[in-house]
């Protein structure tokens, strides 16, 4: 069997990992794959004997096995919580708040800038706060003080519509990738970090960090302005988290592990039933707030990325994925 990297070589750096699965899965299954947009994988083609389907990445929905209604549905993190709950699925929930006064009329009240900041303050002043359709990690991030939340808003605002404030809760976390009821595998996530080179403050590393999360289109990490301890210089080798987000687009780190419980694996399979998904990817919180009993959804993505298979040398994982697609799909 060939591998994903040979269908990486020679592509330019921004060339969607999706289409590059799809391509290495075409050649293992005999399915002609046709790239349509001048080699940017944005756009691609895959056909067997008798029929012919277009895919896209980017925004795109990369598993069409999921229909049009549950992957909208839960790529708004309101809803998805909302239609967990209301299965008896334990979700973190949270309360959405919106940033223009545009469409006003069309939403109820109770959900705009200020109603948030006093939202905010029923909190103690302090909650976990995420673009309400963002994905990647994107302006993840606890916020703590409401001069902090006035400052997160003003900078949110020039790229969402909304947000969705939730309670601070502290806990391992876990992704469950569900395809038709089957776990196909775990994985356990853990934060950035900076690995320092002897020679540079934290300040200086985080800098960099940043840099490299904005080039990608991300938020930066939220640092404390007047904090000394970031001038501080560690050594070489040294490595430093930085708390909040855990996606790998903002450079966290997930690592393929035996599931935490049964309980958790049930709870994957239960949350993707309650929203009509075939494929998704689930992330919870075990072990929540320090209740080895607890476990809590964080959110379901209906369109997650997979370059953990690959890098974690699993492409079988990564051709079951795939057949399930093109199976689904008719091409197989």
């Amino acid at each position: 069997m060939r591998s994903p990297g040979e269908f990486r070589t020679g592509k330019p750096g921004f060339y969607p990992d999706q289409t590059v699965y799809a391509e290495f899965a075409c050649a293992e299954f005999g399915l002609e794959f046709r790239d349509l947009d001048g080699g940017s994988g944005l756009l691609f083609s895959v056909a067997s004997r008798d029929r012919q389907l277009h895919f896209g990445a980017g925004r795109c929905s990369w598993y069409p096995q999921n229909n049009a209604t549950a992957s909208t549905l839960v790529s708004d993190k309101y809803f998805a919580s909302r239609i967990l709950r209301d299965a008896g699925v334990p979700a973190l929930g949270g309360e959405y708040f919106f940033l223009h006064d545009r469409h006003r009329a069309h939403r109820p009240a109770g959900h705009e800038r200020n109603d948030a900041i006093d939202h905010f303050k029923t909190l103690g002043g302090a909650a976990f706060v995420k673009p309400l359709t963002g994905s990647r990690g994107d302006f993840a991030q606890a916020v703590r003080g409401e001069a902090a939340l006035i400052r997160y808003l003003d900078d949110v605002t020039k790229y969402y519509d909304a947000v969705l404030i939730q309670p601070i809760i502290e806990g391992m976390e876990y992704r469950v990738f569900v395809l038709d009821d089957d776990s196909l595998y775990c994985a356990r996530k853990y934060p950035p970090s900076i690995t320092g080179d002897g020679a540079h403050s934290i300040r200086e590393l985080l800098a960099a960090h940043n840099d490299a999360l904005r080039a990608r289109g991300l938020s930066p990490a939220a640092l404390p302005v007047n904090d000394p301890s970031l001038d501080a210089v560690p050594a070489k080798g040294e490595r430093r988290e930085i708390p909040g987000r855990m996606n790998l687009s903002a450079g966290g780190t997930m690592v393929l592990a035996p599931a935490p419980s049964e309980k958790a694996v049930t709870m994957a399979r239960q949350a993707a039933r309650a929203l009509g998904l075939r494929v998704a990817a689930v992330d919870m919180f075990v072990d929540a707030d320090g209740d080895p009993e607890t476990i809590e959804i964080i959110e379901v993505n209906s369109n997650p990325a997979i370059r953990l298979l690959e890098d974690s040398n699993r492409s079988d994982l990564i051709l079951k994925i795939w057949h399930h697609t093109f199976s689904a799909m008719g091409l197989l």
